[in-house]
């Protein structure tokens, strides 16, 4: 199966399965995909993950975590680079995602991080997505 954008089916699969209350789920595993699954573990919109290896690619797992009222901490994900428009934000640009309480992903050349964490390190870079 060929994607033109594994982000957004990442983030559209994570959509899904949280919609209808799933305890996990399994996608194709990619480093991208994974930096961006360890950021939503840290900051606590998943569970855990793990990556289940065998031939002749690799998995992710991802499981999910929800409160005691049965919803999940993730609210929303909107994906903001698609592939045709690419969306890129200097160390001055760096949106914050509902004054706070949501995380913007971003794609530096230190590697994927928070927008936080780019402000932090002086860096911009392409703008993936936000999660709140």
């Amino acid at each position: 199966m060929s994607l033109t954008d594994p982000i957004a089916d990442l983030l559209t699969r994570i959509r899904n399965a949280t919609a209808v209350k799933h305890e996990s789920m399994s996608i194709p595993c990619s480093k991208m995909k994974l930096s961006i699954v360890s950021i939503l573990k840290k900051e606590g919109f998943i569970k855990d993950y793990e990556v289940i290896k065998k031939k002749p690619q690799s998995s992710l797992k991802i499981f999910f975590a929800y409160r005691d009222e049965g919803e999940s901490p993730m609210r929303g994900l909107k994906k903001i680079s698609k592939p045709g428009l690419r969306v890129h934000v200097s160390k001055g640009e760096i949106p914050r995602v509902y004054g706070g309480i949501g995380i913007s992903i971003i794609s530096t050349s230190k590697g994927i991080m928070t927008g936080q964490e780019a402000r932090r390190q002086n860096t911009g870079g392409e703008l993936l997505c936000y999660v709140w």
